[in-house]
Protein backbone atom coordinates (compact mmCIF):
# COMPACT_ATOMS: atom_id res chain seq x y z
CA UNK A 1 0.00 0.00 0.00
CA UNK A 2 0.94 3.35 -0.98
CA UNK A 3 2.01 5.48 2.20
CA UNK A 4 1.90 8.53 0.98
CA UNK A 5 -0.83 10.14 2.97
CA UNK A 6 -0.17 11.66 6.02
CA UNK A 7 -1.95 9.05 8.79
CA UNK A 8 -0.21 6.13 6.94
CA UNK A 9 3.19 7.83 7.00
CA UNK A 10 2.91 8.99 10.28
CA UNK A 11 1.90 5.55 11.42
CA UNK A 12 5.04 3.89 9.73
CA UNK A 13 7.36 6.29 10.43
CA UNK A 14 6.57 6.32 14.24
CA UNK A 15 5.19 3.37 14.91
CA UNK A 16 1.70 5.11 16.99
CA UNK A 17 -1.34 4.98 16.24
CA UNK A 18 -3.14 7.95 17.76
CA UNK A 19 -7.02 7.86 18.70
CA UNK A 20 -9.30 10.36 19.57
CA UNK A 21 -11.70 9.30 22.10
CA UNK A 22 -15.06 11.02 24.31
CA UNK A 23 -14.38 10.12 28.30
CA UNK A 24 -18.23 10.27 28.96
CA UNK A 25 -20.32 8.94 25.95
CA UNK A 26 -21.24 5.90 26.63
CA UNK A 27 -21.85 3.37 25.00
CA UNK A 28 -19.81 4.97 22.03
CA UNK A 29 -16.63 6.05 23.85
CA UNK A 30 -16.09 6.44 28.10
CA UNK A 31 -14.00 5.24 30.55
CA UNK A 32 -14.01 2.29 32.46
CA UNK A 33 -13.44 1.38 35.78
CA UNK A 34 -9.68 1.77 35.27
CA UNK A 35 -9.87 4.67 33.59
CA UNK A 36 -9.36 2.58 30.00
CA UNK A 37 -11.17 3.75 27.37
CA UNK A 38 -13.82 1.54 25.95
CA UNK A 39 -17.01 1.38 24.07
CA UNK A 40 -18.73 0.72 20.36
CA UNK A 41 -16.76 2.98 18.76
CA UNK A 42 -13.90 2.08 20.50
CA UNK A 43 -14.05 -1.71 19.47
CA UNK A 44 -14.35 -0.87 16.37
CA UNK A 45 -11.22 1.39 15.85
CA UNK A 46 -9.79 -1.18 18.06
CA UNK A 47 -10.30 -3.71 14.65
CA UNK A 48 -8.93 -1.13 12.43
CA UNK A 49 -5.26 -1.46 14.80
CA UNK A 50 -5.74 -4.89 14.44
CA UNK A 51 -6.12 -4.72 10.54
CA UNK A 52 -3.16 -1.76 10.39
CA UNK A 53 -0.39 -3.74 12.63
CA UNK A 54 -1.21 -7.03 9.94
CA UNK A 55 -1.07 -4.61 6.61
CA UNK A 56 1.74 -2.53 7.93
CA UNK A 57 3.81 -5.47 9.49
CA UNK A 58 3.81 -3.55 12.77
CA UNK A 59 2.66 -6.07 14.98
CA UNK A 60 4.30 -3.98 18.09
CA UNK A 61 2.18 -1.33 17.09
CA UNK A 62 1.26 1.51 19.80
CA UNK A 63 -1.87 2.98 20.39
CA UNK A 64 -1.77 6.57 21.68
CA UNK A 65 -5.46 7.71 23.27
CA UNK A 66 -6.22 11.11 23.79
CA UNK A 67 -9.27 12.69 25.29
CA UNK A 68 -11.49 15.33 23.07
CA UNK A 69 -14.61 16.83 23.96
CA UNK A 70 -17.18 17.68 20.91
CA UNK A 71 -15.05 21.35 20.26
CA UNK A 72 -11.66 19.94 19.73
CA UNK A 73 -11.95 16.48 17.97
CA UNK A 74 -12.45 18.01 14.68
CA UNK A 75 -9.77 20.33 14.54
CA UNK A 76 -7.94 17.47 16.01
CA UNK A 77 -8.43 15.55 13.31
CA UNK A 78 -7.65 18.32 10.67
CA UNK A 79 -4.60 19.41 12.04
CA UNK A 80 -3.16 15.52 12.73
CA UNK A 81 -2.68 15.45 15.86
CA UNK A 82 -5.39 11.98 15.31
CA UNK A 83 -5.58 9.49 12.92
CA UNK A 84 -8.67 8.43 14.57
CA UNK A 85 -11.36 10.41 16.19
CA UNK A 86 -13.51 7.47 18.08
CA UNK A 87 -16.45 8.68 19.25
CA UNK A 88 -19.70 10.08 18.16
CA UNK A 89 -19.34 12.77 15.12
CA UNK A 90 -22.33 13.36 12.93
CA UNK A 91 -21.22 13.50 9.19
CA UNK A 92 -22.51 16.19 7.72
CA UNK A 93 -21.54 18.18 4.15
CA UNK A 94 -20.47 20.63 5.90
CA UNK A 95 -18.05 18.67 8.01
CA UNK A 96 -17.14 16.79 5.23
CA UNK A 97 -15.19 19.69 4.00
CA UNK A 98 -12.80 19.49 6.78
CA UNK A 99 -12.23 15.84 7.14
CA UNK A 100 -13.24 12.57 6.05
CA UNK A 101 -15.73 9.82 7.49
CA UNK A 102 -15.23 6.21 7.17
CA UNK A 103 -18.44 4.55 6.16
CA UNK A 104 -21.84 5.05 8.11
CA UNK A 105 -21.07 3.50 12.00
CA UNK A 106 -24.08 4.27 13.66
CA UNK A 107 -27.73 6.30 12.96
CA UNK A 108 -29.01 8.60 15.67
CA UNK A 109 -32.11 11.01 15.69
CA UNK A 110 -32.08 14.09 17.74
CA UNK A 111 -35.10 14.29 20.12
CA UNK A 112 -36.18 16.39 23.13
CA UNK A 113 -35.56 15.43 26.50
CA UNK A 114 -37.82 17.58 28.69
CA UNK A 115 -38.88 16.85 32.19
CA UNK A 116 -42.30 14.26 32.61
CA UNK A 117 -44.62 16.99 33.19
CA UNK A 118 -43.57 19.31 30.20
CA UNK A 119 -43.33 16.52 27.70
CA UNK A 120 -41.70 18.89 24.72
CA UNK A 121 -42.60 17.48 21.21
CA UNK A 122 -41.41 20.26 18.88
CA UNK A 123 -38.98 23.20 18.89
CA UNK A 124 -42.39 25.27 18.36
CA UNK A 125 -43.34 24.16 21.57
CA UNK A 126 -40.37 25.73 23.70
CA UNK A 127 -41.07 29.27 22.01
CA UNK A 128 -39.61 31.99 24.38
CA UNK A 129 -37.88 29.54 26.71
CA UNK A 130 -34.47 28.13 27.64
CA UNK A 131 -33.07 25.39 25.66
CA UNK A 132 -30.18 23.43 26.29
CA UNK A 133 -27.56 21.56 23.89
CA UNK A 134 -23.42 20.96 23.96
CA UNK A 135 -21.37 23.09 22.33
CA UNK A 136 -19.36 22.28 18.73
CA UNK A 137 -22.36 19.30 18.26
CA UNK A 138 -25.14 19.53 14.81
CA UNK A 139 -28.04 19.80 17.55
CA UNK A 140 -26.77 23.13 18.63
CA UNK A 141 -26.37 24.61 15.27
CA UNK A 142 -29.64 23.33 14.33
CA UNK A 143 -31.22 25.25 17.29
CA UNK A 144 -29.50 28.39 16.14
CA UNK A 145 -30.97 27.93 12.82
CA UNK A 146 -34.49 26.74 13.48
CA UNK A 147 -34.50 30.37 16.18
CA UNK A 148 -33.73 32.57 13.75
CA UNK A 149 -35.75 31.33 10.91
CA UNK A 150 -38.74 30.34 12.79
CA UNK A 151 -38.48 33.52 15.79
CA UNK A 152 -39.37 31.16 18.15
CA UNK A 153 -36.94 33.27 20.65
CA UNK A 154 -36.00 30.78 22.78
CA UNK A 155 -33.05 30.89 24.57
CA UNK A 156 -29.92 28.48 23.60
CA UNK A 157 -27.82 27.57 26.35
CA UNK A 158 -24.84 25.09 25.95
CA UNK A 159 -22.84 22.78 27.94
CA UNK A 160 -19.56 21.92 27.66
CA UNK A 161 -20.70 18.22 27.31
CA UNK A 162 -23.69 16.34 27.29
CA UNK A 163 -23.84 15.72 31.00
CA UNK A 164 -23.36 19.18 31.76
CA UNK A 165 -26.00 20.43 29.03
CA UNK A 166 -28.38 17.51 30.88
CA UNK A 167 -27.54 18.88 34.53
CA UNK A 168 -29.30 22.44 32.99
CA UNK A 169 -31.93 20.81 32.49
CA UNK A 170 -31.99 19.06 35.45
CA UNK A 171 -31.47 22.04 37.64
CA UNK A 172 -33.88 24.40 36.26
CA UNK A 173 -31.85 26.31 33.98
CA UNK A 174 -33.04 24.94 31.04
CA UNK A 175 -36.82 23.47 29.90
CA UNK A 176 -35.65 20.77 27.18
CA UNK A 177 -31.98 19.40 26.17
CA UNK A 178 -31.82 18.70 22.51
CA UNK A 179 -29.48 16.25 21.89
CA UNK A 180 -28.98 12.74 19.82
CA UNK A 181 -31.67 9.77 21.02
CA UNK A 182 -29.09 7.55 22.17
CA UNK A 183 -27.01 10.07 24.18
CA UNK A 184 -30.14 10.79 25.93
CA UNK A 185 -30.73 7.42 26.21
CA UNK A 186 -27.87 6.59 27.73
CA UNK A 187 -27.58 9.66 30.45
CA UNK A 188 -31.25 8.68 31.89
CA UNK A 189 -30.31 4.62 32.13
CA UNK A 190 -27.87 5.96 34.71
CA UNK A 191 -29.90 7.88 36.69
CA UNK A 192 -31.97 6.07 39.90
CA UNK A 193 -35.42 8.49 38.82
CA UNK A 194 -35.26 8.11 34.90
CA UNK A 195 -39.19 8.20 34.74
CA UNK A 196 -39.11 11.80 35.92
CA UNK A 197 -38.04 12.94 31.90
CA UNK A 198 -39.26 12.31 28.90
CA UNK A 199 -38.01 11.93 25.34
CA UNK A 200 -39.46 13.11 22.28
CA UNK A 201 -41.69 10.94 20.14
CA UNK A 202 -40.93 12.76 16.98
CA UNK A 203 -37.09 13.07 15.51
CA UNK A 204 -35.54 16.76 14.53
CA UNK A 205 -32.87 15.45 12.72
CA UNK A 206 -30.92 12.36 11.23
CA UNK A 207 -27.58 11.89 12.35
CA UNK A 208 -25.13 9.66 10.48
CA UNK A 209 -21.74 9.03 12.89
CA UNK A 210 -18.78 8.00 11.55
CA UNK A 211 -14.94 7.58 11.90
CA UNK A 212 -13.25 11.05 11.63
CA UNK A 213 -10.60 10.63 9.34
CA UNK A 214 -7.73 12.86 7.67
CA UNK A 215 -9.73 13.92 4.05
CA UNK A 216 -6.05 13.89 2.71
CA UNK A 217 -5.33 10.44 3.00
CA UNK A 218 -7.69 8.44 1.31
CA UNK A 219 -5.25 4.85 1.13
CA UNK A 220 -6.37 5.34 5.20
CA UNK A 221 -9.85 5.54 4.52
CA UNK A 222 -9.43 3.12 2.36
CA UNK A 223 -8.02 0.40 4.94
CA UNK A 224 -10.83 1.66 7.79
CA UNK A 225 -13.90 1.39 5.44
CA UNK A 226 -12.58 -2.10 4.05
CA UNK A 227 -12.35 -3.11 8.15
CA UNK A 228 -15.98 -1.67 8.81
CA UNK A 229 -17.25 -3.29 5.70
CA UNK A 230 -16.06 -6.83 6.52
CA UNK A 231 -17.87 -6.72 9.68
CA UNK A 232 -20.89 -5.55 8.05
CA UNK A 233 -20.80 -8.54 5.50
CA UNK A 234 -19.98 -11.18 8.13
CA UNK A 235 -22.69 -10.11 10.39
CA UNK A 236 -20.28 -9.78 13.23
CA UNK A 237 -21.16 -6.31 13.34
CA UNK A 238 -24.60 -7.68 15.12
CA UNK A 239 -22.43 -8.87 17.99
CA UNK A 240 -20.94 -6.20 18.38
CA UNK A 241 -24.27 -3.66 18.39
CA UNK A 242 -25.68 -6.25 20.72
CA UNK A 243 -22.66 -6.07 22.90
CA UNK A 244 -22.89 -2.11 23.72
CA UNK A 245 -26.64 -1.51 23.33
CA UNK A 246 -28.69 -4.09 24.24
CA UNK A 247 -26.60 -6.25 27.06
CA UNK A 248 -25.47 -4.90 30.45
CA UNK A 249 -22.35 -2.37 30.13
CA UNK A 250 -19.36 -2.15 32.07
CA UNK A 251 -18.88 -0.48 34.87
CA UNK A 252 -22.03 -0.83 36.09
CA UNK A 253 -24.39 -3.23 34.13
CA UNK A 254 -26.05 -0.34 32.64
CA UNK A 255 -28.30 -1.89 29.46
CA UNK A 256 -29.90 0.83 27.15
CA UNK A 257 -32.04 -2.57 25.60
CA UNK A 258 -31.98 -0.34 22.33
CA UNK A 259 -32.58 -2.15 19.45
CA UNK A 260 -30.43 -2.07 16.06
CA UNK A 261 -32.97 0.99 14.03
CA UNK A 262 -33.69 -0.02 10.54
CA UNK A 263 -31.62 2.72 9.13
CA UNK A 264 -28.52 1.05 10.41
CA UNK A 265 -29.53 -2.03 9.02
CA UNK A 266 -30.25 -0.58 5.71
CA UNK A 267 -26.26 0.72 5.96
CA UNK A 268 -25.24 -2.37 7.00
CA UNK A 269 -26.78 -4.54 3.94
CA UNK A 270 -25.47 -1.04 1.53
CA UNK A 271 -22.41 0.60 2.90
CA UNK A 272 -22.23 4.08 2.77
CA UNK A 273 -20.49 7.20 3.72
CA UNK A 274 -22.78 9.43 2.69
CA UNK A 275 -23.77 12.72 5.25
CA UNK A 276 -27.48 12.98 2.86
CA UNK A 277 -29.87 12.59 5.69
CA UNK A 278 -32.44 11.16 3.36
CA UNK A 279 -30.72 8.09 3.18
CA UNK A 280 -31.25 7.50 6.14
CA UNK A 281 -34.83 8.27 6.58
Amino acid sequence: MAADGPSLARIKATGVVVIGYRPASLPFSYLDARLKPIGYSIELCDRVIAALKVRLKLPELETKRIAVGSATRMPLVANGTLDMECGITTNTAERARAQAFSVTTFVAETKLLSRGGDRFQSLADLRGKPVASTIGTTSIQYLHSVNEQQDLGFRIIAGLDDPEAFHLLQTGRARAFMMDDVLLRSLLAQLPSAEDYAISERALTVEPYGIGLNRDDPDFKKLVDEVLVGLYRSGEIFAIYKRWFESPIPPKGLNLKMPMSEAFKRVIANPTDTPDPAFYR
